[in-house]
């Protein structure tokens, strides 16, 4: 079936979408996005990304293409047409196009550009992997500064995750000056002797609208959570791990660099997390 999509104020089929092949987003990855989940037809943390993506916008200097108002609308009106019950939302704005290539900023009266499509993914929730748990490789963090910004420069960690796939692995945790900052799209934790250990929030790593979720019902849940650097090494002897994200809520890793955590299987702390995050974002939905 072909998806109807959003593009510049129009909902149209995939098919006749189009963007300027001077756009900015294209030209030089000057664009930034958001992946919000869909549960039972509804929006998971979408106030989180909305917030996000004002602030990824504010650090480009780039103009809003919409209200958050207006920006929900049109998240739930894609999902009404494209019929999704579970899946995902994709939403990516530009700096636009002035109808050249330049480095130089376009003028102040360009419009962004934003697009959005959804991916339909039956059994988002009751991911079969999610059961399996994921086995990662280490790689080196070469990325810029800012990756606190969410932008579409995604060149490196798809390569990560190439990496991942030759090595018969499911994914990478990047290591830069000997400490994990993050996944290749998902942050990074492990657990040891009941303490959730992850890095703390800097200009270094994504701040995770689906990481702070978890962190806060952990700490209401009583667990203990100690935000500090950390090494693959005192990962590879944890008991567990896990990543998060909002495609993959959150995801027990059973395997570092070929060193198995555990037993193998995922980690008791991971699936309750998984259980408690669907629970309480499926309540608090839009």
């Amino acid at each position: 079936m072909t998806r109807t999509v959003y593009v510049n104020g129009d909902y149209l089929p995939e098919t006749e979408a189009k963007v300027s092949i001077f756009d900015r987003g294209f030209l030089m990855a000057d664009a930034v996005y958001e992946v919000t989940s869909v549960l039972d037809g509804k929006l998971i943390d979408f106030e989180g990304h909305a917030v996000r993506l004002k602030r990824s916008l504010s650090e480009l200097q780039m103009a809003e293409p919409c209200s958050k108002d207006e920006l929900l609308e049109i998240h739930r009106k894609l999902v009404e047409l494209n019929g999704i019950e579970e899946g995902l939302i994709y939403l990516q704005v530009s700096r636009g196009s002035d109808g050249d290539r330049d480095f130089a900023f376009p003028s102040e009266d360009t419009k962004p550009t934003i697009v959005l499509f959804t991916q339909n993914k039956p059994g988002l929730a009751d991911s079969p992997a999610s059961k399996k748990g994921a086995k990662i490789i280490s790689i080196d963090d070469i990325r810029w500064g800012r990756r606190d910004i969410k932008t579409t420069q995604l060149l490196y960690p798809s390569l990560g995750k190439m990496m991942a796939k030759a090595a018969g692995c499911d994914d990478a945790w990047m290591v830069e000056d000997g400490y994990v900052t993050e996944g290749t799209s998902n942050n990074a934790y492990f657990v040891k002797g009941g303490k959730i250990v992850t890095r703390p929030l800097s200009t270094d790593i994504l701040h995770g609208i689906t990481r702070k979720a978890v962190l806060r019902m952990a700490a209401e849940a009583q667990m203990v959570v100690e935000e500090r650097l950390f090494t693959v090494d005192e990962a590879k002897e944890a008991d567990e791990a896990f990543t998060t994200s909002a495609s993959a809520f959150v995801m027990p890793v059973v395997e570092i660099d070929g060193v198995t955590l555990g037993d193998g299987t995922p980690g008791p702390i991971a699936k309750r997390l998984r259980e408690i995050y669907l629970d309480e974002s499926r309540k608090a939905a839009v």
